[in-house]
Formats: structure tokens, sequence, C-alpha cells
């Protein structure tokens, strides 16, 4: 049973993970792979609204996703698109990711291979993997603007399309370990991090939520 604090913790931590841009007009939206549909969704509509000239969908499977995508996370995504009205011809698939850092790398491969030139990049991605990912983006393709966007539910309506709220907060509080020690290990910029956000991780932490946590040990890679 998750506690009245942990919900609080859990609440704050969502918020802080989601960078709150306005979304604008982008050369490209990149749908991040993950287990949550929703990122295409998300990324169809600017499309639709004429604020995107084409898709990437990037990834491929991880334990998480093998189940719920055995496609491949892309393209599954893409067939999402497709159903919502993006035309193939808008669509680029990146298969092979299988992590931010490779998200990012093969991204920027497709789309000179596609000959789309990229000044500024809509990044999708689920709610609570905003800030990670702007952060790293600015890190490993620094000279495009960065806008993020994401499913706009609140946590508790997210937690419960998921159907697994422990994994969603466990998630959320892998994600903020990364945006506090990835600047070190040369993998994304720094972020700036309320105390309240500190304090609210680490007593996630010491109830349990620590199913996503790298060890201390690990070593820097774009990997993680």
């Amino acid at each position: 049973m998750i506690s009245a604090q942990a919900w609080a913790d859990a609440r704050l931590l969502w918020d802080y993970h989601r960078m709150h841009h306005v979304l604008r007009r982008c050369s490209v939206a990149v749908g991040l792979g993950s287990h949550d549909l929703d990122v295409a969704d998300v990324a169809a509509e600017p499309y639709r609204q004429g604020m995107v000239p084409v898709i990437v969908f990037t990834g491929a499977t991880s334990p998480t996703t093998r189940a719920r995508m055995p496609r491949g996370e892309a393209v599954h995504y893409r067939e999402r698109a497709l159903l919502l009205g993006v035309p193939d011809s808008a669509v680029l698939l990146e298969p092979r990711a299988t992590n931010t850092g490779e998200n990012i790398e093969f991204t920027k491969a497709v789309l000179v291979e596609a000959d789309v030139s990229v000044s500024s990049v809509l990044l999708v991605s689920k709610p609570y993997e905003e800030r990670r990912a702007y952060a790293m983006m600015r890190k490993f393709w620094p000279e495009v603007d960065v806008v993020c966007a994401s499913t706009s539910v609140g946590f508790e309506e997210y937690a419960d399309s998921i159907g697994d709220a422990p994994m969603v907060i466990d998630m959320m509080v892998g994600a903020l370990q990364r945006v506090l020690i990835f600047p070190d290990w040369g993998l994304a910029v720094p972020q700036d991090v309320p105390a309240a956000a500190v304090k609210a991780y680490e007593r996630l932490c010491r109830e349990g939520f620590t199913s996503r946590l790298l060890p201390a040990e690990a070593a820097p890679s774009p990997a993680r």
C-alpha cells in the first residue's frame, strides 16, 4: 500500500519532471520509445496542427516493453500515428535504440539520411522523463532548440492508465537520480533541483521505491 506521504512526494516529483514548455513550431517531432503509447498520440497532434512536418519514432524493446510492444516501440508508435491520420510519408523510424543516448544518436543519423534539416526538436516522452530527456538532448545535441511535450494528465490519472502506480513511482525516482548524477558522468547538462524535490526523492527511496535506481558503481555510459 502506498502511504499518503509517498503519494504527496510522487506528485511533487511528477510536477518537477515536467518542463512545462509551451508548444511551438519545430523542425521535427521525436517520440522517445517507452511502454507508453500516449507518446505516439502526443507526437501526432502537432503534426495534424501543422506544427511539425515530420515525426521520428525511436526505440527497440526493453524488459518493460517487450510484452506490450513485441514488434518494437517505434513500430507500435508508427502504427498508432497512422491510425490517428498521420501519413506514412511523414513518419521516420529508428528501431534500434535501447536507451536515451542511442535514441538521440540514431535519430540524428536517420534525419541526416532523410535529408531533413533540423534547428529545433519537439521532444515527446513520458511525462516524468521530460527533464532527464531534455538535459541529455542539451548535452548530445546542443545545436538544436528543444521543446518538451508529453500527455497532459495528472499523476493519479496517469498511474491509473498504466495500471501500476508503484512502477511509475519507481521510474520517477530513477529519473530524478539520473538528473542528479548524469551531469557528473558527462551524460547531461545540469538541472536546478529544488531541495523539496531532493527530500521527496530521499523519502521515496527509504520507502523502497528503488527498483529503477542505478548502482553507485555504475560506469558512465550513454547506455544508461
